[in-house]
C-alpha cells in the first residue's frame, strides 16, 4: 500500500496545485474512493513491471495461461458492476495469479482466495468476464 501511496503522490504532485485540487484528483474519485488504472500502472512499472492491455477481440485462447511464472506474474481484470437495480454502476478490480503452478481468484470480495482447479477453468472464468464486458491487463515480469 505505500508504494501506490507514493505512486499516487507522484502523480498528483506533478500538476499545479490549486484549492479544488484537494477535491479534484484527476487519478482518484473522492466518491468511490478508486483510483485510476494509471495509478496502477505507475505502481506495477516502478516495480520493473510490463502492463499489457490485452485486447479482447483476440480472446482469451491468445492468452498464454501456461507461461511460466518467472514471464507471467499474473492477470488484473476490471469487471463492471450494478447494484441496487442498476442505480449504481461501477467497476471492480480483480487480481488472478499463478502461484506454483495453481492459479488463484484474489477478489477482495471473497472471503478467501478462490483456487481454479485446472488452466480450462481459468479460461472459462476469463471468457465470461470478457463477455460481461471486463477488461483484461496482463501484468508481465520482464519490463521492455
Amino acid at each position: 500500500m505505500p508504494l501506490l501511496k507514493n505512486s499516487l503522490s507522484m502523480i498528483q504532485n506533478k500538476g499545479t496545485w490549486t484549492p479544488l485540487s484537494v477535491v479534484f484528483k484527476p487519478h482518484h474519485n473522492a466518491l468511490t474512493g478508486n483510483y485510476d488504472i494509471n495509478v496502477l500502472i505507475a505502481a506495477l512499472e516502478e516495480k520493473g513491471k510490463r502492463v499489457i492491455w490485452h485486447d479482447r477481440r483476440s480472446g482469451v485462447s491468445s492468452i498464454n495461461l501456461d507461461e511460466s511464472e518467472d514471464k507471467l506474474m499474473g492477470i488484473v481484470l476490471n469487471i463492471p458492476f450494478r447494484k441496487y437495480g442498476g442505480l449504481w454502476r461501477g467497476r471492480h478490480w480483480v487480481a488472478l495469479r499463478k502461484i506454483e503452478g495453481v492459479w488463484y481468484d484474489l477478489d477482495s470480495d471473497l472471503t478467501a482466495p478462490h483456487t481454479f482447479k485446472d488452466t480450462e477453468e481459468v479460461r472459462e472464468y476469463l471468457d465470461a468476464i470478457i463477455g460481461s464486458g471486463a477488461e483484461v491487463l496482463l501484468i508481465m515480469n520482464d519490463k521492455e
